[in-house]
């Protein structure tokens, strides 16, 4: 008969303890830890051993991996050309964001080349059929298993033979030799890891659905993201059209690189303009300015918006919407300290338009500029745009990207540009494009006011 064993387990990092302990060594978070018990079928003893051999790097032969498009050219353009045969792919993001419809879409546009399988362990086969026909306009020869039980599953997947599996969600599932709850921490391990070993065994391309916590984080282990080949992450506001694909995690190609959808009736379109997208027509108002990013190869303009108010607190109000709000409070001091902006008795608000969310150091200018324009009730001079990494000394410094932002400009019809100095004497003139340098702060202000 087998031994029980019971075990502590962390649910945001997946640390094991043989007693509850109520801050989590690995992580730091506090009452985290819950009680699983698992029995020693499982265990080492008992099982023949099979000897290792190691091997040189310089004798292993190396074959380029063939890509299978999902003609869906945004997703393609994340997944750096396509699906690599035998990758697991965890996609994440808030529910109704799009996860489901997007991964049926690609289900669609393979299934006459490829024998794909989607695994519902969320819906009944009813809702998933009612899906198909609002968004495929020919369902096509998708194969579909509504079942949560992982050993069912991979049985008819020994038998039915895929070449590309849609588990939604790695959450629902659950095996039978663990007995915890589905959705724990050992059953999301256990069922992620018998994925990957069949897909590095078959060659079978998976991909996984993932919920995501209260804070938009992947729920579940953090053991289930290093399981992975690659990890995608939908952004934006699910009541709002669009929506941006983004990768966090991708061993076969570049994680810088975005994709940009917008949510139709017809399902989730791609954006070639993704600068349309995000930038309104018309003069800029007060508070406004133009930040001309960089999301991997891809240049696109983004409205950043200020708000500057007197505060009745005592504590005046620091907040940024997709910006990060350490960076913020920086840009507020420099401010204050270099261009001689008083928004020590202010509120300050900052928002990335759209919902997009905007990391790069590059943005630096842009929200200076918004906020500066904001403080003094003024709009920047023309159609602007800016970019630049601003020091504590008030300096900017040099950014990359410059010629495919400036490019970008142009095609918008942005009339001038503010950039480091550092970056305009490296490119030069540009057609089209009046170029704006500046050393520091203050010498930006003074070209857009």
């Amino acid at each position: 008969m087998a031994k029980i064993h019971s075990l502590f387990v962390c649910g945001q990092c997946g640390y094991e303890a043989h007693k509850w302990l109520g801050r989590c060594p690995g992580c730091g978070a506090w009452n985290s830890f819950s009680e699983e018990r698992f029995d020693s079928r499982g265990s080492s003893q008992g099982r023949q051993r099979r000897e290792a051999v190691p091997t040189r790097l310089a004798d292993v032969e190396v074959q380029a991996a063939t890509r299978v498009a999902t003609r869906i050219s945004e997703l393609d353009r994340v997944l750096g050309g396509g699906i690599v045969p035998g990758s697991l792919v965890l996609v994440g993001g808030e529910p109704g964001i799009g996860k489901s419809t997007l991964l049926l879409q690609v289900l669609g546009n393979l299934c006459r080349e490829l024998r794909v399988l989607l695994v519902s362990g969320e819906e009944s086969a009813a809702q998933v059929k009612l899906r198909a026909d609002r968004l495929l306009q020919n369902v096509g020869p998708v194969e579909m298993l509504a079942e949560t039980d992982v050993d069912a599953v991979l049985a008819a997947v020994r038998k039915s033979k895929p070449d590309l599996i849609v588990v939604d969600s790695v959450q629902t599932l659950f095996s039978g030799e663990i007995s915890s709850v589905p959705g724990s921490v050992s059953q999301v391990r256990e069922v992620a890891g018998r994925f990957m070993r069949m897909a590095k065994e078959d060659g079978v391309s998976v991909f996984l659905v993932g919920h995501v916590t209260k804070e938009g984080a992947l729920a579940g282990p953090r053991v289930l993201e290093h399981l992975v080949d690659t990890v995608l992450q939908f952004e934006g506001d699910r009541n709002l059209a669009y929506r941006v694909l983004r990768s966090v995690k991708n061993r076969f190609g570049s994680t810088n690189e975005i994709g940009v959808f917008e949510m139709r009736e017809s399902g989730l379109q791609t954006v070639d303009d993704p600068s349309a997208l995000f930038l309104e027509d018309g003069q800029r108002s007060c508070g406004s300015a133009i930040l001309a990013a960089l999301e991997g190869s891809r240049a696109l303009l983004i409205e950043v918006q200020a708000l500057v108010a007197g505060s009745g607190m005592a504590y005046p109000k620091l907040v940024g919407t997709g910006i990060d709000r350490g960076r913020l409070a920086m840009i507020v001091a420099v401010l204050s300290r270099r261009a001689g902006l008083h928004l020590s008795g202010s509120d300050v608000f900052v928002n990335v338009a759209g919902g997009m969310r905007v990391e790069e150091p590059a943005a630096d200018l842009a929200v200076a500029l918004a906020i500066a324009s904001a403080h003094r009730d003024s709009p920047l001079r023309g159609q602007t745009a800016c970019f630049g990494e601003l020091s504590l000394t008030g300096d900017l410094r040099f950014c990359v990207g410059a010629e495919r932002r400036l490019d970008e400009a142009a095609k918008m019809g942005v009339g001038a540009v503010v950039l480091p100095e550092k970056n305009a004497g490296a490119i030069g003139a540009m057609n089209g494009v009046q170029l704006l340098p500046a050393g520091s702060l203050s010498a930006a202000l003074s070209h857009v006011f």
